[in-house]
């Protein structure tokens, strides 16, 4: 007879076939460890990476090129806007981050921030094939059309959100696919790592590589068709991959928890120190028992 999902109480069987480690299925149910996680998960979103960072290190590697060559900034302006873009980029993951553990969870900020990302790489796609869009209407020029250097600032910064969206919830979720009190998957989960890393610096080489050797042997546009394309396919993989991932609902403002405890150690300052050390633990054995709390030590004070 197949097990009630949500019960509370399984034994060793109902822990081998379900997983119950407060992640759901795509139906908000308990997992079905043989049909969810792991590999047949894992990898739609190692394809996802691999996309994301060869299209951030194909625009970022010849950016500073783009702005002298094409848009004829001098060297000095060039380099200042793409410190405000590298600045940009490295700050978004923190709303990203926040976003995505009180709101949206990480999958659907993934999604999200893919679609972001796809329609920043539609945009510098446009503007170097739209007629109305060109930098210059002729050959030879030597000011680009203000348009141009719109949509392109806009194109970039939108890929500065998708990354925002993408680096503080997409290796977690990868991870979320792994269940830490199962010895199989807990063995598999550091070989996941392994290989994110692998997709992580496949894309970095291919960006830095194949696509910076489109953008001067063949033309920008070109580079740009190629990451976009990239990014559509690796976008429809991680969405067909949905029925297989384990979600992890949102837990609410991370900014919460840190005031409470800031709180309780200001009203609580001048309380004694306890003789027993178990006296300073608060919570359910439960709680405990799972390592939801930090063990005493003398070693910080």
């Amino acid at each position: 007879m197949e097990p009630k999902r949500g019960a509370l109480e399984v034994g060793d069987v109902d822990e081998e076939n379900w997983v119950y480690d407060s992640s759901v299925d795509h139906k908000g149910r308990v997992p079905l460890r043989a049909s969810t996680g792991v590999w047949k998960a894992s990898l739609f979103i190692i394809a996802i990476e691999f996309s994301e960072r060869l299209s951030y290190f194909g625009i970022a590697t010849s950016l500073i090129i783009y702005l002298t060559k094409v848009i004829h900034q001098d060297l000095k302006t060039a380099a200042r806007n793409v410190n405000y873009w590298s600045g940009v980029t490295t700050l978004m993951p923190l709303l990203g981050g926040f976003v995505a553990d009180a709101y949206l969870g990480r999958f659907s900020t993934v999604l999200v921030a893919s679609v972001i990302y796809l329609l920043g790489l539609l945009l510098l796609t446009m503007s170097w094939y739209v007629p109305s869009l060109k930098a210059c209407h002729a050959e030879v020029c030597l000011e680009p059309r203000k348009i141009h250097e719109m949509i392109f600032f806009i194109a970039i910064y939108l890929v500065s959100v998708g990354t925002g969206g993408h680096k503080p919830s997409l290796e977690s979720f990868g991870a979320d696919q792994f269940d830490d009190d199962h010895n199989e998957e807990r063995k598999k989960k550091m070989s996941f790592f392994n290989w994110w890393n692998f997709g992580l610096c496949s894309g970095l080489l291919l960006g830095v590589t194949v696509v910076v050797y489109v953008q001067d042997h063949v033309n920008w546009g070109a580079s740009d068709i190629i990451i976009t394309a990239v990014m559509a396919i690796s976008l429809l993989i991680f969405i067909i991959g949905r029925p297989f991932y384990r979600y992890r609902t949102p837990t609410g403002s991370p900014l919460t928890p840190m005031l409470q405890v800031l709180v309780a150690a200001i009203t609580k300052r001048n309380l004694p120190h306890p003789s027993n050390p178990s006296h300073l633990y608060e919570g359910s054995k439960a709680q405990k028992a799972q390592g939801r709390l930090l063990c005493y030590t003398d070693k910080l004070k």
